[in-house]
């Protein structure tokens, strides 16, 4: 039995008896305690009264308490911080290279399953193993095993191991007062959310969609060029920068149609000619392109509005037909935002395609 189902007169008694002289087996059968467990008594205990042994137990137990306070706050800290970062993060890149959908619903639901997943099962967990333990250790096992199967190889330790302190920190320590750790826990996280998502959304609703996806005549700043209309010129589809370039090649005059012989008329718009064509708000956004540092700059930020960019596409990425100065094996990629930097070649991301142009006949 531990000392703490005896009362502290008990544990007197049971060391006085054997100082007085009653053989120890006997005082431990009695008492339902081992021998290691009075040495442990008489170690800690002994030649104190009960008075004392009662001090000395209530700092012990606010000791523990102090202990098992600073190690629950630990866990919600870090809860905090982790949750807060990847609800930093889902809530730009949800307004970046999401929010696409002519539907709300599908808007939303790609919103919260995935670029917000990892701050709702974050807290989801913090919240429910403050409220079951057993439960919340439960499921952060499960997660474990999960992130196990589906992050194969190192990876996964380095989103196990926080998983498992986590876990650990909640199930032995106890935050105090726990309706601030559950406000801490929900609120924070959702307050960055809000500060990001609101202007975010609220300049995503104020783009410019004319819904004129044609051929586009885009002049100023320099240069004029024809963009082509939706189809193999402009498909809203990953494709690598080779294959652009072929597509290019075989391109009728329209655009629309590709062909059996080189034509020769479209291709990639260069790096200078991406940055000089971009737009805000129907206005050209005054880009500058500096080969030699391989920046663009603005006078205004564009963003993604017709009649460059499709608003209700995934696509946010074009390429340009400029090698990468850094690296041969890359090519420039102009963002609907008009950043430039090196991508492989051979990348095809859903979110990465072309547009090609041809010169004003």
């Amino acid at each position: 039995m531990e000392n703490s189902k005896f009362t502290d007169e008990q544990l007197v008694f049971v060391l006085k008896q054997v100082e007085e002289g009653v053989p120890l087996e006997e005082v431990c059968l009695k008492m339902a305690i081992s021998q290691k467990t009075f040495h442990q008594w008489k170690k800690k205990y002994g030649g104190m009264v009960p008075s004392e042994i009662n001090q000395l137990r209530l700092k012990e137990e606010k000791k523990m308490k102090r202990r098992k306070m600073i190690l629950g706050w630990i866990g919600v800290a870090i809860t905090t911080i982790f949750s807060s970062f990847w609800a930093y993060w889902g809530a730009f890149e949800n307004f970046h290279e999401g929010w696409y959908s002519t539907s709300i619903l599908n808007n939303i639901s790609m919103f919260l399953f995935q670029y917000m997943i990892i701050t709702i099962i974050l807290v989801s967990l913090a919240l429910i193993i403050l409220r079951w333990k057993k439960i919340g250790i439960f499921m952060h096992i499960a997660l474990s095993i999960f992130c196990i199967w589906f992050f194969s190889g190192p990876s996964s330790i380095l989103i196990i191991i926080p998983i498992a302190v986590m876990a650990l920190l909640y199930y032995f320590g106890e935050p105090h007062p726990k309706k601030w750790a559950y406000r801490l826990i929900i609120f924070i996280p959702l307050i960055i959310t809000l500060a990001i998502s609101i202007p975010q959304g609220i300049k995503v609703s104020q783009r410019i969609n004319d819904e004129d996806f044609g051929i586009r005549m885009v002049e100023g700043n320099g240069i004029t060029l024809v963009w082509a209309p939706r189809g193999p010129g402009w498909p809203d589809e990953g494709i690598s920068w080779q294959e652009a370039q072929d597509i290019c090649k075989y391109l009728s005059d329209d655009g629309l149609t590709i062909m059996e012989k080189e034509q020769n008329i479209w291709r990639l718009p260069t790096a200078d000619e991406a940055v000089r064509s971009m737009m805000i708000h129907g206005e050209n956004a005054g880009g500058i392109w500096y080969a030699e540092e391989g920046k663009a700059r603005y006078e205004e930020t564009p963003d993604k509005e017709t009649p460059l960019w499709d608003v209700h596409s995934k696509v946010i990425y074009y390429w340009t037909s400029d090698t990468s100065i850094e690296d041969i094996e890359k090519a420039y990629i102009v963002v609907y935002h008009g950043g430039i930097f090196g991508k492989r070649k051979t990348d095809a991301q859903d979110y990465l395609s072309f547009r090609a142009v041809k010169e004003m006949d």
